[in-house]
């Protein structure tokens, strides 16, 4: 019987899915992404559904899911649905920043001297301003030094580098990070993860 490791991204307009079979290395994984938008409310559950049957949900052992900063609603229901899951399967869930899965990609943009020290990524929203997370990066993963947050007017981090979405490498990314857990048997309550929405008073699912 397999032991599925599972991860959901939702953060932008593509919803990116991943999944391996835990006794199995990272580079048998199945990822899928599709461009969804508003139709993810009514597709989200069969997009799933199409990457692992459900019959085979009581087989997953592990999940991962982004909780933004990105689209609320999108951002929303994966992380409703991964809860969800890992409350009724009693399984571990870990909630994982989009900002912080796309850290050690844009990492090398960074002059070569300056990547293994701290630094933001910015995402600058039209009429609201500049959304920043910092990060430092340790053997490939993103250390979260600052969850993302809106900038006041003065703040200006530096080093920084700009926001890109790139859901598939993102998403397969979340994946590493749930098998990193999985094999440090890392506790995963479910409860506290909650998406990441920094310019709405927003807070719970």
């Amino acid at each position: 019987m397999s032991e599925w490791l599972l991860a959901l991204h939702s953060s932008t307009e593509t919803l990116g899915m991943a999944l391996v079979d835990a006794r199995l290395s990272i580079d048998h994984a199945q990822v899928q992404c599709r461009s969804l938008g508003r139709a993810l409310t009514n597709e989200l559950v069969c997009s799933v559904q199409d990457l692992l049957p459900t019959q085979q949900w009581s087989q997953i052992t592990r999940l991962a899911v982004a909780t933004g900063p990105g689209g609320f609603t999108g951002t929303r229901l994966t992380v409703v649905l991964a809860r969800t899951l890992a409350q009724q399967l009693n399984v571990p869930l870990h909630g994982i920043s989009s900002f912080a899965l796309m850290a050690p990609r844009l990492c090398r943009a960074l002059p070569e001297s300056e990547r293994s020290s701290p630094f933001s990524i910015i995402q600058t929203l039209p009429r609201r301003g500049q959304v920043a997370g910092r990060y430092r990066i340790v053997d490939g993963m993103a250390d979260e030094l600052e969850v993302p947050r809106l900038l006041g007017p003065d703040e200006q981090p530096s080093p920084a580098v700009s926001m890109t979405v790139d859901v598939p490498a993102d998403v397969l990314q979340l994946l590493r990070c749930c098998r990193f857990f999985h094999d440090a048997q890392r506790a995963g309550p479910w409860d506290p993860v909650l998406p990441i929405y920094p310019t709405s008073p927003v807070g719970t699912v």
